[in-house]
């Protein structure tokens, strides 16, 4: 009796160490990519800096950003079939070291052709963070509610990141210069690597998981998966490819500096943040139909916008949109995870890759609805397409689409 209560213990013990460190690997995990993506969205208020350090245009400046996204965009095929076959741990911690070192060295780049160089190496070291990242939560929570929980929380801390770069970075430009905004990041960046030491089990990956090529030429032949990342195309178009105009739209109708919209904008990623620790319990409660209400309600907030309708509005919406873009996007990534769970690192390459390149394409189609009609339909465009998006994920029933469901 005395022995089989020692057990017990022992087991509760251990039990009550791997849920401690799976929280604070979900910690880690979550503000690495915080970094990550704040380190993209910070450059857009330092161009004007960098333009007058350098001695250039704005225009000039601004290819430092393509620098960083077009490897950060291409090399996301890469890094999630590493993760499968060497480990995610590793390739998270690997990248993680990468991104930090050549962040920091940004802001001792001595001209533009430097800085776009060092951008660029940091663009395919921070290419692995999300993919391999979210792939490796798939590993460690098991439940469809746990898993969607836990998803959630990730991303909407990334998005946050996102939201709060602005700030970020036009705060610490007035501060100091761009150069302290590079090194902070950095910095920020390293110490989360060194912290995964620590916490990371670095178990090895699948030796027998296919290589690159061989993977993307089997995976191809999943019909209802590249449905499901094809929709994830469509979040990324309406969410990325407006709110990158937000800023400079909200900061032309209120007159209000760079940092005080960075603050306003924060208001989505912090809703993101809190409405992505509940995804699975939504989930659970309503079913499929969460994916819709999120469409609708997304088209319902977010279309108005640019007519105006008010600061106060703008402080209403931003939280819903923000709120309702965790769940349908959180719930889609999981449903593709589900679909192919022993190749999750790939699965996630291939969503993470769709995101960007809406967000790109969205970017781009955005610029020429604005040119042509103006803001009212950038955001009218982009409400129907977020809506499109709930609905597609709702008339794919993607929930049932997840083999371990």
């Amino acid at each position: 009796m005395k022995e089989k209560g020692k057990n017990a213990s022992s087991y509760s013990s251990s039990a009550a160490k791997t849920q401690t460190n799976r929280k604070v690997i979900l910690f880690l995990l979550g503000f690495m990519g915080f970094w990550v993506m704040g380190d993209n969205y910070a450059a857009a208020p330092l161009l004007v800096n960098i333009a007058a350090d350098f001695g250039l245009d704005i225009g000039t400046a601004a290819l430092t950003v393509p620098a960083y996204m077009i490897p950060f965009g291409l090399f996301t095929f890469v890094f999630g079939p590493l993760g499968d076959r060497y480990g995610k741990e590793k390739i998270i911690n690997f990248a993680a070291f990468g991104t930090a070192i050549f962040s920091s060295l940004g802001a001792v780049a001595f001209n533009i052709q430097s800085l776009a160089a060092i951008r660029a190496i940091n663009g395919i070291f921070a290419s692995a963070i999300l993919p391999v990242t979210i792939s490796l939560i798939g590993d460690l929570f098991s439940q469809p509610k746990s898993r969607l929980n836990a998803i959630g929380t990730v991303m909407g801390v990334y998005f946050l990141g996102a939201a709060a770069a602005t700030a970020i970075g036009g705060g610490l430009s007035y501060l100091g210069s761009w150069r302290l905004v590079y090194l902070i990041y950095g910095l920020a960046e390293l110490i989360i690597a060194l912290a995964m030491i620590k916490y990371f089990a670095f178990s090895g990956g699948d030796s027998s998981a296919p290589g690159i090529f061989q993977a993307y030429s089997g995976v191809l032949q999943k019909t209802n998966l590249i449905k499901t990342v094809k929709i994830i195309f469509l979040g990324g178009f309406a969410v990325f490819g407006s709110f990158t105009y937000l800023g400079d739209f909200l900061a032309e109708q209120t007159g209000f500096n760079i940092l005080i919209v960075g603050f306003i904008l924060t208001l989505f990623g912090l809703a993101a943040y809190t409405g992505g620790r509940f995804v699975g319990n939504l989930r659970q409660k309503f079913g499929r139909k969460v994916l819709i209400a999120a469409g609708i309600i997304g088209f319902i907030v977010w279309s108005p916008m640019g007519f105006w309708p008010g600061l106060a509005y703008v402080f209403v919406a931003l939280p819903v949109f923000g709120t309702v873009f965790v769940i349908l996007q959180s719930s889609i990534v999981g449903s593709a995870q589900q679909q192919l769970p022993e190749q999750r690192g790939l699965v996630m390459s291939l969503a993470s890759f769709n995101m960007f390149l809406g967000g790109g394409s969205g970017v781009f189609v955005n610029r020429i609805l604005l040119n042509t009609w103006g803001y009212h339909i950038v955001f009218l465009v982009s409400g129907l397409t977020f809506m499109t998006a709930g609905y597609l994920a709702y008339k794919l029933n993607i929930y049932s689409l997840a083999s371990h469901d």
